[in-house]
């Protein structure tokens, strides 16, 4: 039977995130070594403490674990996320917080809130992935702003706007991730982030400030100085904020919140409702656990040093292998490398000849909502172990001294000349 006829528009529009099956891809055989994922290390997980966590609560029979929960999250969670927030300086109350089954389902909510079909979106370019396919499912048209070396340009989101204004288009929201952008690696500057909350009141739109990476910050940033979120310094209350526990504790909880102003929250909890009722509430009762016992703030030290450890190992192998043939903004912090190719080299085909040598990374273009991006890879460093990271480099450059011969015998490329990534600038 043919089901088209039965497809919602939304639902015809709807494309398989590129990332997804990227990781599907890489589940086959052991001897392939994956780039592609921006998985975290399972090394880095807090098993023992996990365990003991959950064994006191089924020992204890503790209920709320294992019952039906607020929509909005369970109570002693909210409270705690009160306390993250304020060491962010982000001043919160409960009834601007909900708790989300990860911070995408976060962006997904925000989607059925805020848009109609049409409405204008702005993001980087490039920007998530997860972010293009919350936001084109709900029918929304994204559009680009460049980013420099210290991420979104304002004078390029000034024009965008000029030209969206001119043609009565009217703008709901920025979407933007100012740390250690996800694909990246990017970090906008203290300015910067001032800047676009002018931006925002002048133009009259809300900024969605997604923060899953600001925790892991290697030691060539400040700190919590240079990752200051946006959200800290909103007077107007024109910044939803989102953040998530997958990658300090772990992604499997699946357990991730935002904060926003109270009358915004109260209808994305109604359309949660919808979505789900309730966040797992045991995997929300062990992150408070986690949270109460310490667990939490032991993480953060222990995640720095690793994950600097295979950036510098990543970067390292990179310069060895192929620093001659690519280029890269140094990754601050997160989990990736975002590597430009040599002038006329398409990813897709660099994929291909990858795939021969056994190792992956994921395709520029899955980032851009613009056609762009066949010129870049981005290379996740945050799950391989460091001898996996060296070996996997060492293949990459094979399937690039590989895809560059092929150029060469067609005459598509001379020497091996960089060029810079469509939507960024110098």
């Amino acid at each position: 039977m043919n089901y088209q006829s039965f497809f919602s528009r939304a639902a015809s529009g709807m494309q398989e995130s590129a990332i997804r099956k990227m990781g599907m891809l890489g589940s086959r055989g052991s001897d392939l070594i994956s780039f592609a994922p921006g998985y975290p290390d399972p090394a880095s997980f807090p098993w023992d403490e996990f365990a003991a966590i959950a064994a006191d609560g089924f020992k204890a029979r503790e209920a709320s674990a294992l019952q039906y929960g607020p929509t909005r999250g369970y109570g002693p969670l909210v409270e705690a996320i009160g306390g993250v927030m304020a060491a962010r300086h982000i001043p919160s109350k409960t009834d601007e917080t909900l708790v989300t089954t990860g911070s995408q389902q976060g962006l997904d909510l925000i989607g059925r809130v805020l848009i109609d079909p049409g409405d204008v979106i702005l993001v980087e370019l490039p920007t998530y992935t997860g972010a293009i396919t919350a936001f084109t499912n709900v029918q929304a048209q994204l559009v680009g702003v460049r980013q420099g070396s210290d991420g979104i340009d304002l004078d390029d989101l000034d024009a965008v706007i000029a030209g969206l204004r001119a043609a009565g288009r009217r703008i709901r929201f920025l979407y933007v991730v100012p740390n250690f952008q996800n694909p990246t690696g990017l970090l906008i500057g203290r300015e910067k982030r001032l800047a676009l909350l002018a931006a925002a009141a002048r133009h009259d739109f809300l900024i969605v400030e997604d923060d899953p990476y600001g925790e892991l910050y290697f030691s060539d940033v400040a700190g919590p100085a240079d990752t200051r979120p946006i959200k800290a310094d909103d007077s107007e209350g024109r910044v939803i904020y989102l953040s998530s526990f997958s990658k300090t504790l772990v992604p499997g909880l699946r357990v991730g919140w935002l904060v926003a102003p109270a009358a915004l929250v109260a209808k994305l909890e109604i359309a949660k409702q919808a979505a789900d009722i309730c966040t797992g509430a045991l995997d929300q009762y062990i992150v408070w656990q986690c949270m109460k016992s310490g667990v939490l703030d032991a993480q953060g030290p222990r995640l720095r040093a690793l994950y600097q450890q295979k950036r510098l190992a990543m970067e390292h192998a990179m310069r060895r292998e192929l620093g001659d043939v690519l280029s890269w903004p140094e990754p601050r912090g997160g989990f990736f490398l975002w590597a430009s190719l040599p002038s006329g080299m398409d990813a897709e085909v660099l994929l291909e000849h990858a795939i021969a040598r056994r190792v992956l990374f994921v395709i520029g273009t899955a980032f851009y909502v613009d056609g762009a991006g066949r010129g870049a890879m981005r290379l996740s460093f945050a799950q391989p172990s460091v001898a996996r990271i060296e070996e996997g480099v060492e293949r990459l450059a094979t399937a690039v001294r590989d895809a560059l011969g092929a150029l060469e015998r067609q005459g598509g490329v001379k020497g091996a000349s960089i060029v810079s990534v469509p939507g960024m600038t110098s």
